[in-house]
């Protein structure tokens, strides 16, 4: 099951980049209190689907996620400044979610060909999670994106 190994490893990455990203974010604009608690919040989530996916890697093991290069995506190093910076690293994560959401349902759809239970019990969780931080993201976009766009800083 080489490929499953692959996409076992793009979900353990991603979801660590993510985590990383989400926290990057929040220190990144501490001074707006819903961002800063709710991307802290975020990120352990991911750390969760981590901790859960870690048996699944010990079975089956983790490929170098060096083969699906083009859907490797980057984290956050730095954040931006102001709203509209507040808005553009929002709309990063939400790009960095979808590709773990994404893999998520992939290995999901792996799980079941498997007949793997507690694969697939993992990227179910995972994904359910993974909508919840993408909800958040798209609420917070439409509500930072009148402010940003429209008012003169």
């Amino acid at each position: 099951m080489p490929h499953l190994t692959t996409y076992v490893g793009l979900a353990d990455h991603s979801e660590r980049t993510l985590a990383e990203s989400f926290r990057s974010v929040a220190d990144g604009h501490a001074h707006v209190a819903d961002v800063f608690h709710t991307c802290r919040m975020l990120a352990e989530w991911s750390e969760a689907n981590r901790a859960a996916l870690a048996p699944i890697v010990e079975r089956y093991g983790e490929a170098d996620v060096e083969e699906p290069e083009r859907l490797h995506a980057a984290g956050l190093a730095r954040t931006r400044d102001g709203e509209v910076g507040l808005l553009r690293d929002l709309q990063d994560l939400h790009v960095l979610a979808s590709l773990v959401q994404t893999t998520w349902t992939v290995v999901g759809q792996g799980a079941q060909g498997l007949r793997d239970k507690e694969l697939l019990a993992v990227a179910e969780h995972a994904n359910e999670q993974t909508s919840r931080q993408l909800t958040w993201l798209n609420t917070r976009m439409k509500s930072a994106a009148p402010q940003a766009l429209i008012v003169a800083p």
